[in-house]
């Protein structure tokens, strides 16, 4: 009699464990991306980058972070930004070189962030050239003796992720 009930009990949780499975694998494959929304409206996807970058002390390494957010309402609706651990020394603007799926590098403007650990730029046109695209290299001057810097992404399951931001903000993805 224990012996049946022990099966049960292992037959019980297979199931569950199954379905479990089988719960995570019917939602969308977001690759790596992290999907969050913010209580004021804005809906978020964020990515690592494939490498690391050494702080300013040279003691740690850090991968930056591309978010990707959209905006429920007002203006711009669509916009990227870089998240940064070491500022760049540019107050305003930040010249970013960029190469998506090894293509020819060309250049953007991005806004500087608070502290100079933020690099922003508004608007869905350049969210809308990585739909169909697999890599990003996004490459920055820290400052005018300070060096580069270089943040490479793996897009895997980036237009499942903005498909989702854009449901959650009602709106049309770009």
């Amino acid at each position: 009699m224990t012996v049946v009930f022990k099966l049960r009990g292992v037959v019980v949780a297979a199931v569950l464990l199954l379905a479990a499975v089988h719960a995570v694998q019917a939602g969308p494959d977001l690759g790596n991306w992290r999907v969050d929304a913010a209580g004021d409206g804005q809906v978020t996807a964020s990515l690592y980058a494939t490498n690391k970058l050494i702080t300013g002390n040279g003691a740690l390494g850090y991968s930056p972070v591309l978010t990707l957010a959209c905006r429920s309402d007002g203006e711009p609706r669509w916009s990227e930004w870089l998240q940064l651990n070491d500022a760049v020394s540019a107050s305003r603007k930040i010249t970013m070189s960029v190469m998506v799926d090894g293509s020819s590098k060309f250049d953007e403007s991005w806004s500087v962030g608070p502290r100079g650990k933020l690099l922003v730029r508004e608007g869905d046109d350049g969210i809308k050239r990585l739909v169909s695209a697999s890599r990003l290299l996004l490459s920055w001057r820290f400052g005018l003796l300070s060096g580069r810097g270089e943040a490479d992404f793996d897009l895997a399951g980036l237009p499942e992720a903005i498909g989702q931001i854009a449901a959650s903000c009602n709106t049309d993805p770009p």
